[in-house]
C-alpha cells in the first residue's frame, strides 16, 4: 500500500483517504484504489476551493480484506511512510520484455 505514486502522495495520506472512504462508503478499498481515492479527494478539494463544479470518476478495483494489516498499523499510529528506492524499480524494469512501439 505504500508505494510512491505519480501524485507523490505518501503512505499516511493514502491510508487516511482509504479509511475515510471506508467510513463513508462501507467498503475497505484495495491498496491500488487507495492511491486513486487520495488523488480523487485532492481533486475534489481543489475544485471546491476554486468554486467550480467538477465530475470526478475513479475506479475502485477491489476490496482490501487481504491488506488489513496496513489499516491496522495506520489506526494504531504505527504505519510509517516508505519510498521504494528508484534504483530497485529501474533494476526490476530492465528484466521486463520490451513491447514494440513503446517508450
Amino acid at each position: 500500500m505504500c508505494f510512491k505514486g505519480s501524485q507523490g502522495s505518501r503512505c499516511q495520506s493514502r491510508v487516511k483517504a482509504a479509511v475515510e472512504f471506508a467510513r463513508c462508503e462501507g467498503i475497505v478499498p484495495a491498496p491500488e484504489s487507495a492511491h486513486t481515492i487520495k488523488v480523487a479527494m485532492d481533486l475534489a478539494v481543489e475544485a471546491r476551493e476554486a468554486g467550480r463544479s467538477q465530475v470526478i470518476l475513479f475506479n475502485l478495483s477491489g476490496h482490501g480484506h487481504f491488506d488489513l494489516g496496513a489499516y491496522e498499523q495506520y489506526l494504531a499510529g504505527k504505519l510509517q511512510d516508505y519510498t521504494y528506492a528508484r534504483k530497485y524499480v529501474e533494476e526490476a524494469l530492465k528484466d521486463l520484455p520490451r513491447v514494440p512501439n513503446t517508450p
